[in-house]
Formats: structure tokens, sequence, C-alpha cells
């Protein structure tokens, strides 16, 4: 995924789901407009747990077993803020898609571009990728404040554990001085080459 090629689909209005109920205390085009959000947070998790599984079977060289043994937990984590977005949005009257047509279909980026490649070449590439969801993380969060502060709670834990995961990323790609090899990169294959150069 491009950084720069991502579209703030968060703030569309067109296509907004039909909420006929939600949470006592909320009205029902307010619950819309989170379900919205919510929706394509749920789309972003969805993906980076599968492109995280991808990296995890496609990683090779003398960092294999530890990035690969470092993958899972964090697949585990994101796929359990799959499952709390989800139940949030039926919460809020809503219906949550996680099909794979779906997603593909309302996502605004491009499927991840690494495949076999050394471990380091992946890091620099999904630290990028992390980037990206945390960015639009922390803008839900944002538009989640007066709308509704038990979603902005759930989103920042949530962002709390993905920046986690990040760093941990970006440990295998620090320099001495603190600088992040790949830091100048804007698309995946670049921030590969350049975490291993």
């Amino acid at each position: 995924m491009n950084r720069d090629d991502r579209k703030d689909t968060m703030t569309t209005t067109e296509n907004r789901p039909q909420i006929n109920y939600t949470v006592p205390g909320m009205k029902s085009d307010e619950a819309g407009q989170v379900v919205t959000l919510l929706q394509d947070r749920l789309n972003a998790l969805n993906d980076l747990a599968l492109t995280l599984k991808h990296v995890h079977w496609n990683v090779i060289g003398p960092n294999f077993i530890a990035v690969h043994t470092m993958l899972d937990p964090q697949v585990d984590g994101v796929r359990e803020m799959v499952d709390d977005v989800a139940e949030r949005i039926a919460t809020l009257g809503g219906s949550p898609c996680g099909t794979p047509g779906a997603l593909v279909a309302q996502r605004s980026w491009d499927d991840y571009s690494i495949g076999r490649s050394d471990a380091i070449a992946h890091l620099g590439a999904l630290d990028l990728v992390y980037a990206g969801v945390i960015e639009d993380h922390r803008a839900a969060i944002e538009k989640t404040e007066e709308l509704d502060p038990v979603t902005q709670d759930m989103l920042i834990d949530q962002a709390g554990d993905l920046e986690q995961y990040q760093w941990f990323v970006r440990a295998h790609l620090e320099n001495a001085d603190g600088t992040l090899r790949s830091a100048s990169a804007d698309t995946e294959v670049d921030a590969a080459k350049a975490a291993t150069s």
C-alpha cells in the first residue's frame, strides 16, 4: 500500500448504513457515522491480519525465525481487534461486513506487494503498512471524540497495541543513531529495498 494513495474513506457520507435502532443516548444518524468509521477500521484490520500472515509465511533469511515467531502474536492481537470492531458495529445497530469481496471493494489501498523475501525487507514494508493503519486509527479516534466516547476508548486501546507492534517491527530497522533505514520510503517496495541496504 502506498501511503499517499490512500483515500480518506472515513469522511464519506454516501452509502451510510441505515440504523433503525442503536444504543441508548445516541441518535441513529450519529450511530450511522460511527458504523461507517468502524467498517473502514474493520476492513483495515482484516487486511492487516491477512498481511501479517502473508509475511509470516514468506519471510526468509538469517532473521527468519525471529520474525516468523514475532508475527503470530500480532496476528492474534489484530484478529481480536477485528472481533471487537465487528461487535461494536452490531451493538450500534449496524451490520458488520467481513467478507473478502466487500473488503476489496471498499478498501482504499492496494494489496501488500512483497512476496517471498528477506525478513528485514518485509519488516521495512510492514512498517509502512502499520504507519497507514495507525494514522487512520488516530483519525477515527479524533472523529469519535464527540460522536461516541465508548468507540473512541476501544480505538485508543487498539492504537496503543498497534503502535507497540510497529515498535517491534521498527526495532529491527533502527540504526545505532536512532534513525530508521526505511524512513524516507513512500512505497512498500522502496521501504523493503531501503531496509536491506
